[in-house]
Protein backbone atom coordinates (compact mmCIF):
# COMPACT_ATOMS: atom_id res chain seq x y z
CA UNK A 1 0.00 0.00 0.00
CA UNK A 2 1.34 3.41 -0.92
CA UNK A 3 0.31 6.78 0.51
CA UNK A 4 0.65 10.08 -1.36
CA UNK A 5 1.67 12.73 1.19
CA UNK A 6 -0.44 15.86 1.44
CA UNK A 7 1.70 19.00 1.61
CA UNK A 8 0.88 20.87 4.78
CA UNK A 9 2.03 24.00 6.55
CA UNK A 10 4.60 21.88 8.38
CA UNK A 11 6.54 21.24 5.18
CA UNK A 12 9.23 23.54 3.84
CA UNK A 13 10.54 24.28 0.40
CA UNK A 14 14.23 23.43 0.42
CA UNK A 15 17.01 24.89 -1.69
CA UNK A 16 14.66 26.37 -4.23
CA UNK A 17 15.91 28.24 -7.30
CA UNK A 18 15.06 31.87 -7.72
CA UNK A 19 11.65 32.78 -9.11
CA UNK A 20 11.32 32.14 -12.85
CA UNK A 21 12.30 35.19 -14.86
CA UNK A 22 9.96 36.60 -17.50
CA UNK A 23 10.89 35.67 -21.05
CA UNK A 24 11.45 39.25 -22.11
CA UNK A 25 11.62 42.83 -20.88
CA UNK A 26 9.04 45.46 -21.79
CA UNK A 27 9.73 46.19 -25.42
CA UNK A 28 10.39 42.58 -26.40
CA UNK A 29 14.13 42.34 -25.55
CA UNK A 30 15.11 38.99 -23.97
CA UNK A 31 16.08 38.98 -20.29
CA UNK A 32 19.70 38.09 -19.51
CA UNK A 33 20.25 34.57 -18.20
CA UNK A 34 21.73 34.55 -14.70
CA UNK A 35 25.01 32.70 -14.28
CA UNK A 36 26.86 31.32 -11.28
CA UNK A 37 25.61 31.70 -7.68
CA UNK A 38 23.08 34.37 -8.69
CA UNK A 39 20.99 31.61 -10.25
CA UNK A 40 20.11 30.27 -6.80
CA UNK A 41 18.23 31.51 -3.78
CA UNK A 42 19.56 30.54 -0.35
CA UNK A 43 17.88 27.49 1.14
CA UNK A 44 17.42 29.00 4.61
CA UNK A 45 16.05 32.31 3.32
CA UNK A 46 13.73 30.32 1.05
CA UNK A 47 12.43 28.48 4.12
CA UNK A 48 11.80 31.78 5.94
CA UNK A 49 9.79 32.95 2.94
CA UNK A 50 7.78 29.74 3.12
CA UNK A 51 7.07 30.33 6.81
CA UNK A 52 5.98 33.89 6.04
CA UNK A 53 3.39 32.41 3.70
CA UNK A 54 2.15 30.30 6.64
CA UNK A 55 1.85 33.50 8.69
CA UNK A 56 -0.05 35.16 5.85
CA UNK A 57 -2.71 32.46 6.25
CA UNK A 58 -3.13 33.67 9.84
CA UNK A 59 -3.79 37.14 8.44
CA UNK A 60 -6.34 35.86 5.91
CA UNK A 61 -9.71 37.09 7.17
CA UNK A 62 -11.58 34.66 4.96
CA UNK A 63 -10.50 31.89 7.36
CA UNK A 64 -12.36 31.29 10.65
CA UNK A 65 -10.80 33.09 13.60
CA UNK A 66 -9.42 30.09 15.49
CA UNK A 67 -8.06 28.57 12.27
CA UNK A 68 -6.08 31.78 11.77
CA UNK A 69 -4.78 31.33 15.31
CA UNK A 70 -3.77 27.79 14.38
CA UNK A 71 -1.72 29.09 11.44
CA UNK A 72 0.01 31.58 13.75
CA UNK A 73 0.86 28.76 16.16
CA UNK A 74 2.23 26.61 13.31
CA UNK A 75 4.32 29.52 12.05
CA UNK A 76 5.86 30.01 15.51
CA UNK A 77 6.47 26.28 15.99
CA UNK A 78 8.11 26.09 12.55
CA UNK A 79 10.44 28.98 13.43
CA UNK A 80 11.47 27.28 16.68
CA UNK A 81 12.43 24.14 14.80
CA UNK A 82 14.20 26.19 12.13
CA UNK A 83 16.48 27.68 14.80
CA UNK A 84 16.93 24.36 16.61
CA UNK A 85 18.21 22.60 13.49
CA UNK A 86 19.12 24.81 10.54
CA UNK A 87 20.42 27.89 12.36
CA UNK A 88 22.16 25.64 14.89
CA UNK A 89 23.93 23.90 12.01
CA UNK A 90 25.17 27.20 10.59
CA UNK A 91 26.37 28.35 14.00
CA UNK A 92 28.29 25.08 14.28
CA UNK A 93 29.90 25.71 10.90
CA UNK A 94 30.94 29.23 11.92
CA UNK A 95 32.36 27.86 15.17
CA UNK A 96 34.35 25.28 13.20
CA UNK A 97 35.84 28.02 11.01
CA UNK A 98 34.08 26.92 7.81
CA UNK A 99 34.00 29.70 5.22
CA UNK A 100 33.10 27.71 2.10
CA UNK A 101 30.16 29.46 0.39
CA UNK A 102 26.99 27.56 -0.49
CA UNK A 103 25.72 27.35 -4.08
CA UNK A 104 24.13 30.78 -3.76
CA UNK A 105 27.49 32.33 -2.85
CA UNK A 106 26.89 32.99 0.87
CA UNK A 107 29.27 31.81 3.59
CA UNK A 108 27.76 30.41 6.83
CA UNK A 109 28.47 33.73 8.60
CA UNK A 110 26.82 35.74 5.81
CA UNK A 111 23.80 33.42 5.90
CA UNK A 112 23.40 33.99 9.64
CA UNK A 113 23.38 37.77 9.16
CA UNK A 114 20.64 37.60 6.54
CA UNK A 115 18.68 35.01 8.52
CA UNK A 116 18.69 37.19 11.65
CA UNK A 117 17.43 40.18 9.68
CA UNK A 118 14.65 38.19 8.01
CA UNK A 119 13.71 36.34 11.21
CA UNK A 120 13.55 39.58 13.22
CA UNK A 121 11.05 41.01 10.75
CA UNK A 122 9.07 37.76 10.80
CA UNK A 123 8.98 37.67 14.62
CA UNK A 124 7.74 41.26 14.70
CA UNK A 125 4.98 40.43 12.23
CA UNK A 126 4.01 37.36 14.27
CA UNK A 127 3.55 39.56 17.34
CA UNK A 128 1.53 42.10 15.35
CA UNK A 129 -0.66 39.26 14.07
CA UNK A 130 -1.12 37.95 17.63
CA UNK A 131 -2.19 41.38 18.87
CA UNK A 132 -4.72 41.67 16.05
CA UNK A 133 -6.08 38.16 16.63
CA UNK A 134 -6.29 38.77 20.38
CA UNK A 135 -8.50 41.79 19.75
CA UNK A 136 -10.73 39.85 17.39
CA UNK A 137 -10.94 36.97 19.87
CA UNK A 138 -12.04 39.35 22.63
CA UNK A 139 -14.76 40.66 20.33
CA UNK A 140 -15.86 37.02 19.77
CA UNK A 141 -15.95 36.28 23.52
CA UNK A 142 -12.47 34.74 24.02
CA UNK A 143 -10.37 36.77 26.45
CA UNK A 144 -6.75 36.48 27.67
CA UNK A 145 -6.71 38.50 30.87
CA UNK A 146 -4.16 39.84 33.35
CA UNK A 147 -4.48 39.68 37.19
CA UNK A 148 -5.97 43.17 37.48
CA UNK A 149 -8.96 42.05 35.37
CA UNK A 150 -9.78 39.04 37.58
CA UNK A 151 -13.28 38.73 39.00
CA UNK A 152 -13.68 37.76 42.64
CA UNK A 153 -14.85 34.18 41.99
CA UNK A 154 -11.97 33.72 39.51
CA UNK A 155 -9.40 34.90 42.05
CA UNK A 156 -10.74 32.45 44.65
CA UNK A 157 -10.67 29.59 42.13
CA UNK A 158 -7.16 30.52 40.95
CA UNK A 159 -5.77 30.54 44.48
CA UNK A 160 -7.14 27.06 45.11
CA UNK A 161 -5.84 25.87 41.72
CA UNK A 162 -2.40 27.32 42.46
CA UNK A 163 -2.09 25.77 45.90
CA UNK A 164 -3.38 22.33 44.94
CA UNK A 165 -2.06 21.78 41.41
CA UNK A 166 0.60 24.35 40.48
CA UNK A 167 2.53 25.06 43.70
CA UNK A 168 3.48 21.37 44.33
CA UNK A 169 5.28 21.03 40.97
CA UNK A 170 7.22 24.34 41.06
CA UNK A 171 10.89 24.34 42.07
CA UNK A 172 12.29 27.78 43.02
CA UNK A 173 16.06 27.86 42.52
CA UNK A 174 18.37 30.41 44.15
CA UNK A 175 21.31 31.59 42.03
CA UNK A 176 24.41 32.66 43.96
CA UNK A 177 28.07 31.56 44.25
CA UNK A 178 26.96 28.45 46.13
CA UNK A 179 24.14 27.65 43.68
CA UNK A 180 25.13 27.93 40.00
CA UNK A 181 22.68 28.79 37.24
CA UNK A 182 20.63 25.64 36.54
CA UNK A 183 20.00 23.92 33.23
CA UNK A 184 16.93 25.27 31.39
CA UNK A 185 15.23 22.80 29.07
CA UNK A 186 14.87 23.42 25.34
CA UNK A 187 11.78 25.55 24.66
CA UNK A 188 11.44 25.89 28.41
CA UNK A 189 9.65 28.92 29.85
CA UNK A 190 11.13 30.32 33.07
CA UNK A 191 10.71 33.28 35.38
CA UNK A 192 13.72 35.27 36.55
CA UNK A 193 13.25 36.95 39.94
CA UNK A 194 15.19 39.69 41.73
CA UNK A 195 14.76 39.36 45.51
CA UNK A 196 15.72 41.30 48.62
CA UNK A 197 15.85 39.73 52.10
CA UNK A 198 13.23 41.30 54.37
CA UNK A 199 15.56 41.57 57.37
CA UNK A 200 18.96 42.65 56.07
CA UNK A 201 18.04 43.77 52.51
CA UNK A 202 20.49 41.26 51.01
CA UNK A 203 19.96 40.85 47.23
CA UNK A 204 19.52 37.51 45.54
CA UNK A 205 18.56 36.24 42.12
CA UNK A 206 16.29 33.23 41.66
CA UNK A 207 14.80 31.20 38.84
CA UNK A 208 11.46 29.52 38.54
CA UNK A 209 11.27 27.06 35.61
CA UNK A 210 7.69 26.41 34.49
CA UNK A 211 7.16 22.63 34.26
CA UNK A 212 6.12 21.37 30.83
CA UNK A 213 3.15 19.48 32.29
CA UNK A 214 1.41 22.76 33.17
CA UNK A 215 -0.86 24.23 30.52
CA UNK A 216 0.37 27.58 29.20
CA UNK A 217 -3.17 29.01 29.36
CA UNK A 218 -5.54 28.30 32.25
CA UNK A 219 -9.21 28.46 31.41
CA UNK A 220 -11.06 30.28 34.17
CA UNK A 221 -14.43 29.06 35.51
CA UNK A 222 -17.64 30.60 34.14
CA UNK A 223 -19.55 33.14 36.13
CA UNK A 224 -21.69 31.63 38.94
CA UNK A 225 -24.50 33.94 37.80
CA UNK A 226 -25.10 31.56 34.89
CA UNK A 227 -25.94 32.69 31.40
CA UNK A 228 -24.45 31.44 28.15
CA UNK A 229 -21.08 29.86 29.16
CA UNK A 230 -19.46 29.94 25.72
CA UNK A 231 -19.87 33.64 24.95
CA UNK A 232 -17.43 34.70 27.69
CA UNK A 233 -14.47 32.31 27.76
CA UNK A 234 -11.55 33.68 29.77
CA UNK A 235 -7.94 32.46 29.94
CA UNK A 236 -4.90 33.49 31.95
CA UNK A 237 -1.26 32.83 31.09
CA UNK A 238 0.53 30.47 33.47
CA UNK A 239 3.34 33.00 34.05
CA UNK A 240 0.74 35.58 35.12
CA UNK A 241 -0.82 33.07 37.52
CA UNK A 242 2.55 32.24 39.07
CA UNK A 243 3.44 35.93 39.26
CA UNK A 244 0.21 36.61 41.14
CA UNK A 245 1.19 34.22 43.96
CA UNK A 246 4.98 34.29 43.61
CA UNK A 247 5.55 35.67 47.12
CA UNK A 248 4.38 32.32 48.53
CA UNK A 249 7.35 30.67 46.83
CA UNK A 250 9.95 32.93 48.48
CA UNK A 251 9.00 33.42 52.14
CA UNK A 252 11.18 35.96 53.92
CA UNK A 253 12.02 37.83 50.70
CA UNK A 254 10.57 40.87 48.99
CA UNK A 255 9.99 40.55 45.23
CA UNK A 256 11.69 43.54 43.61
CA UNK A 257 11.21 42.54 39.97
CA UNK A 258 10.45 39.55 37.79
CA UNK A 259 10.20 38.62 34.12
CA UNK A 260 9.78 35.64 31.82
CA UNK A 261 12.26 34.22 29.33
CA UNK A 262 12.41 31.23 26.98
CA UNK A 263 15.35 29.38 25.44
CA UNK A 264 15.86 27.53 22.15
CA UNK A 265 18.76 25.08 22.15
CA UNK A 266 20.89 23.46 19.46
CA UNK A 267 18.99 20.30 18.51
CA UNK A 268 20.86 19.42 15.32
CA UNK A 269 21.82 15.75 15.11
CA UNK A 270 24.96 14.52 13.40
CA UNK A 271 24.93 10.75 12.89
CA UNK A 272 27.65 8.67 11.28
CA UNK A 273 25.77 5.94 9.41
CA UNK A 274 28.69 3.55 9.55
CA UNK A 275 28.55 3.44 13.36
CA UNK A 276 28.62 -0.07 14.80
CA UNK A 277 25.63 0.45 17.15
CA UNK A 278 23.15 2.98 15.74
CA UNK A 279 20.71 2.55 18.65
CA UNK A 280 23.35 3.46 21.23
CA UNK A 281 24.60 6.29 19.03
CA UNK A 282 21.11 7.78 18.72
CA UNK A 283 20.53 7.46 22.46
CA UNK A 284 23.66 9.46 23.24
CA UNK A 285 22.96 11.96 20.45
CA UNK A 286 19.44 12.61 21.73
CA UNK A 287 20.79 13.19 25.24
CA UNK A 288 23.26 15.73 23.84
CA UNK A 289 20.43 17.29 21.83
CA UNK A 290 18.41 17.98 25.00
CA UNK A 291 21.43 19.74 26.50
CA UNK A 292 22.59 21.67 23.42
CA UNK A 293 23.88 25.23 23.55
CA UNK A 294 21.38 28.07 23.77
CA UNK A 295 21.19 29.64 20.30
CA UNK A 296 18.14 31.84 20.83
CA UNK A 297 16.89 33.59 23.95
CA UNK A 298 13.48 35.28 24.09
CA UNK A 299 12.99 37.78 26.91
CA UNK A 300 9.78 39.50 27.96
CA UNK A 301 10.23 43.21 27.26
CA UNK A 302 8.76 44.02 30.69
CA UNK A 303 11.73 42.41 32.44
CA UNK A 304 13.97 45.14 33.93
CA UNK A 305 17.31 45.68 32.11
CA UNK A 306 19.41 44.55 35.09
CA UNK A 307 17.53 41.25 35.29
CA UNK A 308 17.78 40.85 31.51
CA UNK A 309 21.57 41.25 31.71
CA UNK A 310 21.75 38.66 34.48
CA UNK A 311 19.87 36.06 32.39
CA UNK A 312 21.87 36.80 29.22
CA UNK A 313 25.22 36.61 31.01
CA UNK A 314 24.38 33.38 32.83
CA UNK A 315 23.14 31.64 29.68
CA UNK A 316 26.13 32.98 27.67
CA UNK A 317 24.02 33.88 24.65
CA UNK A 318 25.55 35.90 21.81
CA UNK A 319 24.00 39.32 21.21
CA UNK A 320 22.51 38.29 17.85
CA UNK A 321 20.71 35.41 19.58
CA UNK A 322 18.80 37.61 22.04
CA UNK A 323 15.25 38.73 21.22
CA UNK A 324 13.52 41.11 23.63
CA UNK A 325 9.80 40.84 22.87
CA UNK A 326 7.04 43.28 23.69
CA UNK A 327 4.45 40.56 23.48
CA UNK A 328 3.80 36.89 24.13
CA UNK A 329 6.72 34.48 24.41
CA UNK A 330 6.27 31.08 22.80
CA UNK A 331 3.49 31.85 20.34
CA UNK A 332 3.36 28.14 19.44
CA UNK A 333 1.46 27.61 22.72
CA UNK A 334 -1.50 29.62 21.42
CA UNK A 335 -2.85 26.39 19.93
CA UNK A 336 -4.19 25.70 23.44
CA UNK A 337 -6.68 28.53 22.92
CA UNK A 338 -8.42 26.63 20.09
CA UNK A 339 -11.39 25.49 22.17
CA UNK A 340 -13.70 22.74 21.03
CA UNK A 341 -16.85 24.48 22.25
CA UNK A 342 -16.65 27.21 19.61
CA UNK A 343 -17.27 25.27 16.37
CA UNK A 344 -18.38 28.52 14.76
CA UNK A 345 -14.75 29.74 14.86
CA UNK A 346 -13.10 26.77 13.10
CA UNK A 347 -13.40 25.13 9.69
CA UNK A 348 -16.46 22.98 9.17
CA UNK A 349 -15.61 19.29 9.65
CA UNK A 350 -14.53 17.52 6.48
CA UNK A 351 -15.99 14.06 6.03
CA UNK A 352 -13.09 11.97 4.84
CA UNK A 353 -13.82 8.88 2.77
CA UNK A 354 -12.81 5.29 3.35
CA UNK A 355 -11.49 3.58 0.17
CA UNK A 356 -14.47 1.84 -1.38
CA UNK A 357 -12.35 -0.96 -2.88
CA UNK A 358 -11.50 -2.14 0.64
CA UNK A 359 -15.21 -2.23 1.41
CA UNK A 360 -15.83 -4.18 -1.80
CA UNK A 361 -13.54 -6.91 -0.42
CA UNK A 362 -15.24 -6.93 3.01
CA UNK A 363 -12.39 -5.02 4.64
CA UNK A 364 -9.69 -7.43 3.42
CA UNK A 365 -6.82 -5.05 2.52
CA UNK A 366 -4.59 -7.80 1.13
CA UNK A 367 -7.28 -9.08 -1.20
CA UNK A 368 -8.07 -5.57 -2.42
CA UNK A 369 -4.38 -4.87 -3.12
CA UNK A 370 -3.96 -8.22 -4.85
CA UNK A 371 -6.80 -7.25 -7.16
CA UNK A 372 -5.25 -3.87 -7.97
CA UNK A 373 -2.73 -1.48 -6.45
CA UNK A 374 -4.21 1.20 -4.18
CA UNK A 375 -3.04 4.73 -3.52
CA UNK A 376 -4.43 6.47 -0.43
CA UNK A 377 -4.43 10.28 -0.48
CA UNK A 378 -4.42 11.82 3.00
CA UNK A 379 -6.14 13.75 4.45
CA UNK A 380 -8.91 13.31 1.90
CA UNK A 381 -9.02 9.58 2.58
CA UNK A 382 -9.09 8.16 6.06
CA UNK A 383 -5.89 7.04 7.79
CA UNK A 384 -8.02 4.28 9.34
CA UNK A 385 -7.38 2.18 6.25
CA UNK A 386 -3.64 2.29 7.00
CA UNK A 387 -4.30 1.15 10.56
CA UNK A 388 -6.57 -1.60 9.25
CA UNK A 389 -3.83 -2.69 6.85
CA UNK A 390 -1.34 -2.81 9.74
CA UNK A 391 -3.68 -4.75 12.05
CA UNK A 392 -4.36 -7.28 9.30
CA UNK A 393 -0.62 -7.69 8.71
CA UNK A 394 -0.02 -8.22 12.43
CA UNK A 395 -2.53 -11.06 12.62
CA UNK A 396 -1.63 -12.72 9.31
CA UNK A 397 0.57 -15.81 9.95
CA UNK A 398 2.19 -15.39 6.52
CA UNK A 399 3.65 -11.99 7.44
CA UNK A 400 7.20 -12.57 8.71
CA UNK A 401 8.17 -8.95 9.48
CA UNK A 402 6.82 -5.40 9.32
CA UNK A 403 9.22 -2.55 8.56
CA UNK A 404 7.75 0.93 8.73
CA UNK A 405 9.15 4.45 8.79
CA UNK A 406 7.19 6.57 11.29
CA UNK A 407 7.39 10.34 11.07
CA UNK A 408 5.97 12.75 13.65
CA UNK A 409 3.48 10.40 15.27
CA UNK A 410 1.12 11.94 17.81
CA UNK A 411 1.49 11.22 21.52
CA UNK A 412 -1.63 9.01 21.43
CA UNK A 413 -0.83 7.23 18.15
CA UNK A 414 -2.64 3.85 17.83
CA UNK A 415 0.43 2.53 15.98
Amino acid sequence: MTAARHRSAKSGDGGAPRDTLPASKAGGQPMPVLEGPHRFYNRELSWLRFNRRVLEEAENKSHPLLERLRFLSISASNLDEFYMVRVAGLIGQVGAGITTPSQDGLTPAAQLIEINQAASALIGDQQACWNALKGEMAHAGLHIIEPKALREHERVWLEHEFLTRIFPVLTPIAVDPAHPFPFINNKGLSLGVDLAHETDGRSMHALLPVPAQLDRFLRLPPSPRGGEPFTDIRFMRIESVIGLFISRLFPGFKIRSQGAFRVIRDSDLEIQEEAEDLVRLFESALKRRRRGDVIRLEIDGRMPPALQKFVIDELEVAEQGVYVKDGLLGLADTQQLIVGDRPDLVFKPFNIRFPERIRDFSGDCFAAIQNKDIIVHHPYESFDVVLQFLRQAVTDPSVMAIKWTLYRTSSDSPI
